[in-house]
């Protein structure tokens, strides 16, 4: 019984660990399919998002603003809220990218590296396409934020492996360390 239960363990194992990429594939997806919108299509969603952001902060608080106060906060942070997709994408993303790489044996410091590089390049790779959409163009400046996004997921992922090592997931690094040492 115990090696039918170890050998179910490792098949299960073995044909999820390819599966962890998955997240981080539709990420780049999504994040292409942003970068391809128009800039008015750009526009709108932001500012559909900042308009329903705001109606949500009012019903919540009470604040009994009227629609074309909303829309006025939606218009004048508009801005804020591109960025803050910027940085959120490219945090899931970080962490996608990072949570195979773990599972794949790769921790510490060149964990670190590896994800933040791909997911670097990736925000170039991004900019680069947005430069074939109808008014939108490239700007270095939206990589220097989408890398907060990306160290941030990056650091989240190392938090979250580190403590999972030191309690959830002890016996398998117990496990790994002993197959390390022989």
């Amino acid at each position: 019984m115990k090696y039918l239960r170890m050998y179910i363990k490792y098949t299960i194992r073995y044909t999820l660990k390819p599966l962890s990429f998955v997240p981080a594939l539709v990420m780049m997806y999504l994040i292409f399919s942003f970068s391809g919108q128009s800039g008015a299509e750009s526009s709108s969603l932001s500012y559909d998002v900042g308009f329903h952001f705001y109606d949500i902060v009012n019903n919540i608080f009470g604040l009994n603003l009227s629609s074309a106060q909303i829309a006025d906060y939606a218009t004048v942070n508009q801005f804020y809220i591109r960025k803050a997709a910027h940085i959120t994408e490219y945090f899931l993303l970080a962490m996608s990218v990072s949570l195979p790489l773990y599972v794949y044996k790769i921790r510490g410091f060149k964990l670190s590296i590896l994800a933040t590089l791909f997911c670097v390049v990736y925000a170039f790779l991004d900019e680069y396409h947005q430069s074939f959409s109808y008014g939108r163009s490239p700007q270095l400046r939206d990589v220097a934020i989408d890398s907060i996004g990306i160290v941030a997921g990056v650091i989240v992922v190392r938090i979250i492996g580190f403590i999972g090592r030191k309690t959830v997931f002890r016996s398998l690094s117990d496990e790994y360390e002993e197959q390390e040492a022989a």
